[in-house]
């Protein structure tokens, strides 16, 4: 399980990024709007010299610094990474079967949304949001917050994501209720295995199950369309445990390190 789970994250970055070795890293540099990171090929070990000559890479091509990997394929990096001096951060990896997705009821409704820029757009609203103020607790966050961040996000963010959804890269989906979008995130296929990211609630709408209900109808679009196995990587474990209703379980950490 390990092994597949990393090989579809080595993968799924080139759908926006073209790949250079470096060492034994693969850097994922982007042609598109948003940055990668670079992975560690599947059995290898890393010493601090490799995380530096990623660093130097990087500095030429005028890159950020950043890492990614499952920890559990590689557990060399992250002391590699910490005695290079890079801030290293484990969080949970969870994966979820057809067989154990469980419903998760809503009186929101829960949409897969068409390749609309405004639709996008204000998804990255609710989105930037969300992450602003992590984890599951009730925040100020909300509809007004939300409206004013529509127009700071990007032009070119939003032909991206739409784009993406336009050739079935990302599937975005959202949760509405009486006071609009207030929940949104994504899954992103390769194959037969998908991920699901970027899944934020505004904070002032957080427990009422809407992330949950988003996931589970994420999920489900995902095993309609061929996917056989779904992960993600956790904030906390406070988060896991929103995932773990959906049916997702715990099968190591994933790594990140900047």
């Amino acid at each position: 399980m390990i092994s597949r789970v990393d090989e579809y994250l080595h993968t799924v970055p080139l759908s926006g990024a073209e790949a250079e070795e470096v060492g034994p890293f693969t850097l994922f540099r982007s042609t598109t709007v948003w940055p990668y990171y670079a992975r560690p090929r599947a059995g290898v070990t890393v010493t601090a010299a490799d995380v530096q000559a990623v660093r130097a890479r990087c500095a030429e091509l005028d890159l950020p610094l950043s890492f990614e990997w499952v920890v559990d394929a590689c557990p060399t990096l992250g002391p590699a990474a910490t005695e290079a001096g890079l801030t290293a951060h484990e969080y949970p990896l969870l994966v979820l079967d057809p067989a154990d997705l469980k419903t998760v009821a809503t009186d929101a409704r829960v949409e897969i949304l068409r390749a609309d820029a405004d639709l996008v757009r204000l998804s990255r609203a609710v989105q930037s949001i969300g992450f602003t103020a992590g984890g599951t607790a009730v925040g100020a966050g909300g509809p007004a917050e939300r409206d004013a961040a529509v127009p700071e996000v990007p032009a070119a963010t939003v032909e991206g994501v739409v784009d993406r959804m336009r050739r079935g890269v990302t599937v975005t989906g959202a949760v509405f209720t009486e006071d609009g979008m207030v929940a949104a995130g994504a899954h992103q296929q390769v194959g037969a295995t998908s991920e699901i990211v970027g899944v934020a609630t505004l904070p002032a709408m957080r427990r009422r199950g809407l992330a949950a209900a988003l996931t589970a109808a994420l999920a489900q679009h995902a095993f309609d369309n061929g996917v056989e196995l779904l992960l993600l990587s956790a904030e906390s474990d406070a988060v896991a445990a929103v995932y773990e209703r959906v049916g997702f379980r715990r099968i190591g950490q994933a790594g990140a390190a900047e």
